[in-house]
Parts: C-alpha cells; sequence; structure tokens
C-alpha cells in the first residue's frame, strides 16, 4: 500500500516495480546488482477520481506513456530499497498534487481596485512636475538674489 493522502491509498497490485542496473557510482557492485528501479502505474486501470486522473495526466507530462501508465525512475541511491523508497515517494508526491484541485480566479476586491486607480491617478500627477514649496508669507528671502 501507498499512502497518498489519509483518505486515499493505492494498492500494491496497481504499482509494477522492474529492478534494473543502474550506472555510476558502486564500485564492481555496480555490475552485478539491480539497484534501480521503474516504478510504473496505469492511471486509467486505477482507483482514482476521474477529475485527478485528467489532472495527474497533465503533471505527469512526458512521464506519461500513450497507455496513460506512469513511469517513474529512481537511480539515485546505492541500494534497492533506498530506489524503491525514493520512486514511491515521487509517485506519492505527484498523485498528492492532483488531488489539489486549482484555485478558481475571482474578480478583484475592492481594496484592490481603490489601490489601483490611486495608481492611475498617482501617474497623470507625475507628469506635471515638481510640486512648488508653498509660498511663505512676510518673508523675501526666496525672491532675492544676491
Amino acid at each position: 500500500m501507498l499512502t497518498v493522502t489519509p483518505a486515499f491509498t493505492i494498492p500494491e497490485d496497481q504499482l509494477d516495480e522492474r529492478f534494473v542496473r543502474a550506472s555510476g557510482p558502486g564500485g564492481q557492485n555496480v555490475n552485478k546488482v539491480a539497484t534501480a528501479v521503474e516504478l510504473r502505474f496505469a492511471v486509467p486501470a486505477s482507483s482514482l477520481p476521474e477529475e485527478v486522473k485528467a489532472r495527474l495526466a497533465v503533471l505527469a507530462g512526458r512521464r506519461m506513456n500513450a497507455d496513460g501508465v506512469i513511469l517513474i525512475d529512481s537511480r539515485e541511491h546505492r541500494t534497492q530499497a533506498g530506489n524503491r523508497e525514493a520512486a514511491r515517494a515521487r509517485l506519492a508526491a505527484l498523485v498528492r498534487q492532483a488531488f489539489r484541485r486549482p484555485r478558481l480566479r475571482t474578480a478583484p476586491g475592492l481594496r484592490r481596485l481603490a489601490r489601483a486607480a490611486s495608481r492611475r491617478q498617482g501617474a497623470t500627477f507625475a507628469g506635471q512636475g515638481p510640486a512648488r514649496p508653498p509660498a511663505r508669507r512676510g518673508c523675501l528671502a526666496p525672491f532675492i538674489r544676491f
């Protein structure tokens, strides 16, 4: 069982794991032991809701083939168990993301509209040049040149 959310788990019979030889670090062991994991998950045959299947197809992108099978490859660890857990965690994260409904855009609130209007108004005043300082009564210093 692969737990995706507290309310949803993927049964073992819907997951297909194949262990293949991995390249990279591991010394002589790399040529003898199949440590890399190819995890396959058939989306059309799964017990996922239809709307989640549709979102999962978009999220999976090129990891999903034409038959609707998601292929997750993990070869980042030196052990078979480590790669198996990493592949299962990546699949669970992908399905968990597909369970989230995208937020619907709503009309802007009144505060946002008022802020945008004041910005537009400020832009019209910005083209008029700097404001003059207020006149001081009884003081001729600004007008006298030395």
